[in-house]
């Protein structure tokens, strides 16, 4: 029986949106008002790459090489197989329904308005929070390259409020427990000066402020407001610089590579090789950006498979090979830094290559905000045009064809909070968000399409679960207790509280982290029960397990936060979406 309109899980039709593509629709800027179709498969595969190719590969990549070794280069292999799967489901879906919403117009189509409303949500917390560290360390990269040429920009312009109270704070009482100020770490004493120096506004409240990752977010998203045309053109410029620096890198480094470095090639065992998974997934967020424009693409049921397929090998092979360089190079005891690359080069005597590679940074940060501060707006418009927000966020301006409003909204969500914040757990908290986006969109196609009987121009390539499924579950299972026997003597000792006894903490304080995976076990087993009995397609089924599995990662603090989150946006759903959506009043496509 199908949900009825007033249901929670009423659903789109693909052959209303078909019907009504809201692309060439009037009534979103009047006549001729949609969004322009610039996009070629080569512009798509330029905004992956500038997406992928970023904070994963200039930061983030060194602390998950610390902690995994050089091992952590089967993990990017690992995490372009999960993503894989994910992207095959969106080329279908991109195939299916080529407009704008991404993940969440998927989900409308498939789970219906409630999951619609949650991954969007999920997505506009992914896109925002994401852009936010990408704003600031991209401010830290821009300032430590102008300190090297000689140009200082005052520590309380280049600061958020929240870090360099909180340093101030640290070394206050340090020096009020007697201790001098040389007790104080770097990065505290940095604070400590960046807030004393600062100007006084009134009660002790001192103005500083980040200004570059203010002045980064106001120019990028101005860029993004001007048009469709002007942002690809940018962003195939920084992909082409940033492939030429990677390149670089690995032809220079690999002659700096000593062997003996890779061994212990996995020194922390699979635990520590796992614990950067969200470091590296955070490197793969991509997919759903460049599926978000969807209707600017000129041929989206044939460009968007092609560019998502192109743009994860291509990067997948560059992120492996770098991390093999520079684990070769230094030991990985040594890459617990926020500038990797950049550091490695310097540790072997070629300053200048160390410099190249922090300007090419400065570039490879400034395209990932580029990306990304294209796909929030989007994922507005479209939640717009059904109803589940007020119609402003549906306006595209009638000369330039962007979603004018919501680019705007998206540049005063990461450029007033980059001026004030320092979120050290959003990556974390992004790619929470972006696995739930992927599981559901994988979760998808096996409710559209189970068996790959579609005739859109792309399908997921259907073979049967049924055996596979059970024998991999039993493998994978084999392999973890063969390989990583102390994951399940931990969770054992946490669950029958063994671990709580021998600590003397309490019982939910030990066993809540263990939440996550035994979630994942039974969510396994019910996914191999239907599968079974469903015969499903392997593929979709093997990216919602992969996806699921990787969130179990993330830890119970992360998934509080995004629990938090949601609860936000289910409390604005229920107080004006639900009451407002088209489908809700009737109003189809």
């Amino acid at each position: 029986m199908p949900p009825t309109p007033n249901s929670l899980f009423r659903r789109k039709t693909i052959a209303a949106i078909l019907a009504n593509p809201p692309a060439d629709a009037g009534g979103h800027g009047g006549p001729g008002g949609g969004l322009a179709r610039h996009l070629t498969v080569r512009d798509l595969t330029g905004l992956g790459i500038a997406a992928i190719i970023g904070a994963g590969i200039f930061s983030t990549i060194g602390q998950a090489s610390l902690n995994g070794g050089p091992a952590v280069s089967l993990l990017f292999v690992f995490t372009a197989v999960a993503c894989a799967f994910s992207a095959l489901c969106y080329a279908q879906f991109a195939a299916t329904i080529p407009v704008s919403g991404s993940a969440y117009t998927y989900a409308y189509t498939s789970f219906g308005e409630l999951a619609a409303w949650i991954i969007g949500w999920a997505l506009i917390m992914e896109y925002a929070v994401g852009n936010i560290v990408v704003a600031i360390s991209w401010s830290d990269y821009f300032t430590g390259l102008l300190d090297s040429v000689g140009l200082h920009i005052p520590r309380w312009l280049t600061m958020g409020t929240q870090s360099a109270h909180a340093g101030y704070e640290a070394v206050m009482a340090l020096m009020q427990g007697g201790q001098p100020l040389s007790a104080a770490s770097p990065s505290q004493l940095e604070a400590y000066y960046a807030w004393a120096n600062a100007p006084e506004l009134f009660d002790g409240l001192r103005l500083v402020v980040d200004l570059p990752a203010f002045g980064i977010t106001v120019a990028i998203t101005a860029l993004v407001y001007v048009g469709i045309k002007e942002s690809k053109n940018v962003s195939n410029l920084l992909v082409v610089l940033k492939l030429i620096i990677v390149a670089v890198v690995i032809a220079v480094g690999v002659f700096y590579v000593k062997p003996a470095n890779w061994s212990p090639f996995a020194p922390n065992g699979i635990g520590g090789v796992l614990k950067g998974v969200s470091a590296v997934f955070f490197a793969y967020i991509g997919f759903d950006a460049i599926s978000t424009t969807a209707e600017e693409c000129k041929n989206p049921q044939r460009d968007l498979p092609k560019a998502m397929m192109y743009a994860l090998i291509i990067c997948t092979v560059l992120y492996v090979i770098v991390t093999l360089v520079l684990t070769g190079m230094v030991s990985y005891k040594e890459l617990g830094v926020g500038d990797p690359l950049s550091f490695v080069f310097a540790k072997v005597g070629l300053p200048r290559l160390s410099a190249l590679v922090a300007v090419s940074a400065v570039f490879a940060m400034a395209s990932v905000l580029l990306v990304f501060q294209l796909g929030q707006p989007r994922i507005w418009l479209t939640m717009s045009r059904d109803g589940l927000l007020p119609p402003i966020f549906a306006r595209v301006h009638p000369k330039l064809h962007t979603p004018s409003f919501s680019t705007i909204v998206t540049g005063v969500f990461v450029g007033v909070p980059a001026l004030f914040l320092n979120m050290d757990l959003v990556v974390d908290l992004t790619s929470i968000g972006t696995l739930f986006a992927f599981a559901l969109v994988c979760g998808g196609i096996l409710i559209i399409d189970p068996y790959g009987k579609s005739d859109a121009r792309f399908t997921v390539p259907y073979i049967s679960g049924r055996w596979l499924i059970p024998l991999l579950l039993v493998g994978a299972g084999y392999l973890l207790w063969r390989y990583d026997h102390g994951t399940i003597v931990k969770l054992i000792e946490d669950t029958d509280g063994t671990t709580a006894s021998r600590t003397g903490e309490g019982y939910y304080s030990v066993f809540r982290h263990q939440i996550p995976y035994l979630v994942f076990i039974m969510a396994s087993l019910a996914i191999m029960v239907v599968t079974f009995q469903k015969k499903l397609s392997l593929l979709p089924v093997l990216g919602l397990l992969t996806n699921l599995y990787l969130m179990t990662q993330l830890g119970i603090n992360n998934w509080t936060m995004f629990l938090i989150w949601l609860l936000i946006g289910l409390a604005i759903y229920f107080t004006y979406g639900y009451k407002n959506s088209k489908l809700n009043r009737g109003v189809v496509g």
